[in-house]
């Protein structure tokens, strides 16, 4: 990754058309799904193409959004699969103990006693709050609940998240209690 991407935070992809009048359907990475129109212009990832938002509105699980300049569903179409990006210094500063999903990723799990659990490579969200997902060295990756009791410590300075697990959490074998 370039320093340019470093500075690129990616806040929608561009979905399939919506409708003949240019309209399309963006899957937008935020709390909030209209977040992504409160920046402004959006770009593409090597800066190639812009885009402003003239109207979006939410439609269950998507945001129906029709982009300055996409007349119709043809050019609509075309813009299937985009992601669409900001830059770093156009997001708002964070309070103590709140991060962006994209500063967590890479950096590396830990116990509380310092032995190494695997890197983070994504964070989830599959409708019960936020995960880290975690690949070890060996085997597959697992969740973590992203908690202040599972996670109680992040230095993003030093890339290191402290997990205070309970003692079968990564065992494959089942517990005692679950008989």
């Amino acid at each position: 990754m370039s320093e340019a991407d470093d500075n690129l935070v990616l806040m929608a992809r561009i979905g399939a058309a919506h409708g003949i009048r240019g309209e399309v359907r963006v899957k937008a990475f935020g709390d909030d799904p209209l977040s992504f129109t409160d920046y402004g212009t959006l770009v593409t990832r090597k800066a190639d193409k812009t885009f402003e938002i003239e109207r979006a509105r939410v439609q269950k699980t998507v945001v129906v959004t029709k982009f300055v300049g996409i007349d119709d569903r043809n050019a609509a179409e075309e813009l299937n699969g985009l992601e669409l990006f900001i830059t770093r210094d156009q997001l708002p500063d964070l309070e103590d103990d709140e991060f962006y999903h994209e500063d967590l990723v890479g950096m590396t799990v830990t116990d509380m006693s310092g032995e190494p659990l695997g890197k983070i490579v994504t964070v989830q969200d599959f409708g019960a709050g936020d995960l880290l997902e975690v690949r070890p060295r060996r085997g597959a990756t697992y969740y973590l609940p992203f908690t202040k009791a599972f996670v109680p410590e992040i230095d993003l300075e030093a890339g290191i998240v402290k997990a205070d697990l309970p003692d079968d959490y990564l065992s494959e074998s089942p517990s005692e209690s679950d008989d």
